[in-house]
């Protein structure tokens, strides 16, 4: 019987870094009853807007919620929306110290408009170029210092393919950890997705894993995922593959040893943010226990639970405690 209980205090002593795309999400709710006489479009009387941790701002917050000790590395611009983003970070108790302005940047804010829980549009404001050398290189060498410093549990890598995560960046840090003995997780875009060489734990979900490797089929069975694992090890020498299924849950192998692990019952309303719900939980667990079955099983019930609620949120600790009680009592 796996005591739950002790398994999530443990994460409190869990240290761990978050590197990737951080973004601003700005929800502007409000209600819609005319057409605008100026065009066909609807006329959005807002209520008021909210801003909340998005992209790899997300994960971050996600691991805090479950109660870790995170520390967030990236690169914003040095304007208005990442002074909000700042204090979204800080109301959170989440470490900002390597949180890296440029003036070359922006950063990254996505606005969506919603009305009766339904988004009715998205406008993105971000620079998805690559950083400059100059900020590439002040962003591993604060990575570097800080993890010879406190010694971390776990690196996140968190891509939403806005220029953070280049090529060197992650072949510098995943070196970096594995000199210290540090978990590397990743939770991967196109871009770069072959790049995370040696990685810990390599998170894709089942749409970008057969796009990255031209696969046609839509093949879910056991054999048809083992053989992605296979294809993806030949090029990525990681150790475990954790690939999402969407609605069929979750897929995992490490070496001979695979599982799907079937999704629960769900009252969907919103998927955006349970990748991010996903990597969190995933290596939060496999840090404090290197369970794979148990990181699987736990994840998988963390990104269902997320997808009840609307909008980008963060897991609640004690609804997943109490679903991990009542659902994996074996």
């Amino acid at each position: 019987m796996i005591d739950f209980e002790s398994l999530f205090a443990a994460f409190s002593s869990t240290k761990v870094a978050v590197i990737g795309d951080v973004m601003l999400d700005t929800y502007l709710w409000g209600k819609v009853e005319r057409i605008s006489p100026e065009a066909p479009v609807p006329v959005v009387s807002l209520s008021h807007k909210d801003y909340r941790l998005g992209g790899a701002a997300n994960v971050a917050l996600n691991l805090r919620a479950l109660g870790a000790q995170v520390h967030v590395f990236s690169v914003i611009g040095d304007d208005d929306d990442g002074t909000l983003l700042q204090k979204r970070f800080d109301d959170e108790g989440i470490d900002t110290v390597h949180l890296l302005r440029s003036y070359k940047r922006i950063t990254t804010n996505k606005s969506r408009i919603i009305s009766r829980n339904q988004q009715m549009m998205r406008l993105d404001a971000e620079i998805t170029t690559d950083l400059e050398p100059d900020d590439r290189d002040r962003l591993v060498v604060a990575i570097q210092k800080w993890i010879e410093t406190e010694k971390p549990s776990l690196v996140v890598f968190e891509d939403y393919n806005k220029g953070v995560l280049s090529e060197e960046v992650i072949a510098a840090v995943i070196e970096i950890c594995k000199q210290h003995g540090v978990i590397t997780t990743v939770d991967p875009k196109r871009k770069n997705f072959f790049a995370y060489k040696g990685a810990s734990i390599f998170k894709p979900n089942l749409k970008e894993v057969r796009d990255a490797l031209n696969l046609l089929s839509d093949d879910t069975s056991g054999v048809a995922l083992q053989h992605i694992h296979a294809l993806l090890s030949e090029q990525l020498h990681h150790q475990i593959s954790l690939i999402t299924l969407s609605e069929k849950g979750v897929f995992y192998q490490q070496q001979n040893a695979f599982r799907i692990v079937h999704s629960h019952v769900r009252n969907i309303s919103d998927v955006s943010g349970a990748g991010d719900t996903v990597i969190a939980v995933a290596s939060l667990v496999y840090a404090a226990t290197r369970n794979i079955d148990l990181m699987a099983e736990i994840a998988n019930i963390a990104g269902g639970l997320v997808c009840e609620e609307v909008g980008t949120v963060a897991i609640n600790k004690d609804r997943l405690l109490e679903e991990c009680q009542l659902l994996l009592k074996g």
